[in-house]
């Protein structure tokens, strides 16, 4: 029973997995990886300040304003991706010179989001990271 479940598991994981990484190669390699750093910045941000919390707080405080950059950061990549995604997208679109099916504009505008919902999810860790950190520390 518990080796159906770990094939179970395997399955899930690796489809979960798989799509993941479509979506971030879909919203376009550059941006995505800036905005990935961000996030994996944030998180290191916030676990080092977990850790000084009690050893030194003052490095705690400020490691709130690290993470707070971080998400900002993030957040805002991701509309910079998606700007030059979409002005790349018309680009085309005007240098078609014909009418657009429908399914090709959806597929582009779809593709642009990707990197405005990824920095939107940076920027949401990093706030909820903030807030713990705040409750903690008072």
């Amino acid at each position: 029973m518990k080796l159906k479940t770990f094939r179970i598991m395997a399955i899930v994981t690796g489809l979960v997995g798989t799509t993941l990484l479509n979506r971030f190669l879909e919203g376009g390699a550059l941006f995505m990886s800036l905005i990935l750093i961000c996030l994996l910045l944030s998180i290191y941000f916030i676990a080092r300040g977990f850790f000084s919390i009690s050893s030194n707080p003052e490095v705690s405080r400020k490691m709130l304003k690290h993470v707070n950059d971080c998400g900002v950061l993030g957040m805002t990549l991701g509309f910079i991706g998606a700007f030059i995604g979409l002005i790349g997208a018309f680009d085309a679109i005007e240098a078609s010179g014909g009418p657009v099916a429908p399914s090709i504009l959806a597929g582009g505008l779809k593709i642009a989001l990707l990197s405005p919902l990824f920095g939107l999810f940076t920027y949401a860790i990093s706030r909820l990271g903030i807030l713990i950190l705040r409750v903690i520390q008072k």
